[in-house]
């Protein structure tokens, strides 16, 4: 999967990363020739800015004798962003292997190289190879993040007719067998008994619903060590049920389980470091679709809590999957709970397409996934549990309505929605996104998209294990 990556002792083109302040010592450094040129060239070091460097000699030789990259006016901003690197494998000639040289974060750009040179293959071959990258020592973390991420993005990239609730939850299966872990699907009987609301949501499609459960346990990790319970909606397709969407609004919809696809390579990461933890991964695998058996508005649902819920919107779906498996969740007394989910359009509405929305009204938990989120440049922003809005979800016939009776808000309510499955005293927090890259940019491929991932990994380790936690 990483075949834009190459060993250590490859022979390579040197790529010399630089910021403005830097140019002019590279400048220095560089034979007279080659420094004339990009004078010329009016080379400035911007981030993104990129020249191949000719290889000159007496005779008027030609070729390539390697490459300047910008990184911009702020080192410490640009180095460490993997979207400083997240361009250069698609830019630089197809076929050509780079060492890097200069003002480069190792990590950072070897994070952002993988993630800039993946494509989705499965159907079309690519328009081009990109081109490699050398890999420097001690980039072992990021090397395991790319994996994990790129994986996540072919599930989210798949057609649904192709990555129903049975693939989706084969895919759990697939990374338990890669890291020793254990796992189990519930459906059928025990999946109307035990996750009635799943049940509930699944029963117009005829590709059943399902759940993937998978156990690990660190190495070194006692059997007492903290437990991090993570939950993904895993809605492989949403029509909106009976409340159809419009067709312009179902274009997307492969990318409804991206919360699962979210969550699934948070836990390659996690056991990928080997972290002495426990993990439990839940994975609500289902189709909402329009059929004669599908759920109606104003029918009112079991939930595994033992709640009621009246349907208010059938297209309020993912909430009632992500409720099983938060109660569910609770059941295990988790350390911490994350959940993730693209729940809401009011979140994007409010946030835009990269800054997925936090919701927890734990201080501690929200700070550290917060701060990791802008230390990895995966960041998240935090909203309001307004408790205010609880009423909102009042129902005449049931213990809540799944939507509100107001049209604001909608990600708020959506998430006190979540919170009423949730033991006030167990730390917990919700994470609505978006899963998807509407254009290509550097690192940035349009299509499926894995977000706050790597900033929840670190946060996990600082708040379990407390390491470098604030």
């Amino acid at each position: 999967m990483l075949d834009c990556l190459i060993p250590g002792d490859a022979q390579a083109l040197p790529l010399h990363l630089v910021t403005r302040g830097g140019l002019e010592a590279l400048l220095q450094r560089l034979p007279p020739g080659q420094a004339a040129f990009l004078r010329a060239s009016g080379f400035s070091a911007k981030a993104q800015e990129w020249r191949l460097l000719p290889s000159l000699s007496a005779t008027g030789g030609s070729g390539i004798d390697g490459a300047v990259a910008g990184l911009g006016d702020d080192a410490a901003t640009h180095a460490a962003s993997p979207w400083a690197y997240g361009g250069l494998p698609m830019a630089l000639p197809e076929g050509t292997d780079w060492r890097l040289e200069g003002e480069a974060e190792a990590s950072a750009a070897v994070l952002g190289w993988c993630l800039g040179a993946y494509r989705y293959t499965r159907f079309k071959a690519p328009a081009r190879q990109p081109a490699r990258l050398v890999t420097p020592p001690g980039t072992e973390t990021a090397i395991a993040e790319a994996r994990a991420i790129c994986r996540g993005r072919d599930l989210i990239n798949t057609p649904a007719g192709h990555l129903g609730p049975e693939e989706l939850a084969a895919a759990v299966g697939t990374l338990a067998a890669a890291h020793g872990a254990t796992f189990q699907v519930i459906d059928g009987a025990a999946l109307e008994a035990g996750f009635p609301a799943i049940a509930a949501v699944g029963q117009g499609s005829p590709r059943a619903p399902r759940v993937a459960v998978l156990r690990w346990q660190g190495p070194g990790a006692a059997a007492d060590a903290p437990l991090v319970t993570l939950c993904g909606k895993g809605v492989c397709f949403d029509t909106g049920g009976l409340d159809l969407k419009p067709a312009a609004a179902m274009l997307r919809m492969k990318k409804d389980m991206g919360g699962a696809a979210t969550m699934i390579a948070l836990a390659e990461m996690l056991m990928a470091s080997g972290a002495p933890i426990r993990l439990l991964l839940l994975v609500g695998a289902v189709e909402n679709s329009v059929s004669g058996t599908a759920f109606r508005p104003m029918d009112v649902i079991a939930t595994r809590k033992g709640l009621t819920v009246e349907i208010g919107n059938t297209d309020a779906e993912g909430r009632l999957v992500l409720a099983d498996l938060l109660a569910f969740a609770a059941e295990q007394a988790p350390a911490l709970i994350l959940d993730a989910a693209t729940l809401t359009g009011a979140a994007r509405v409010a946030l835009g397409p990269d800054l997925p929305a936090l919701f927890s009204d734990d201080a501690q938990v929200a700070n550290t996934i917060l701060r990791f989120g802008l230390d990895v440049h995966d960041p998240l922003w935090q909203l309001p549990l307004h408790r205010s809005y609880v009423s909102w979800l009042d129902s005449n016939v049931a213990d809540l309505n799944n939507v509100a009776t107001k049209p604001m808000a909608g990600a708020v309510v959506a998430a006190l929605f979540l919170r009423r499955f949730v033991p006030d005293e167990l730390p917990w927090a919700h994470i609505d996104l978006y899963a998807w890259n509407d254009h290509t940019r550097p690192g940035r491929p349009e299509g499926g998209e894995i977000q706050t991932a790597r900033a929840l990994s670190r946060a996990v380790t600082a708040l379990l294990l407390h390491r470098d936690n604030p």
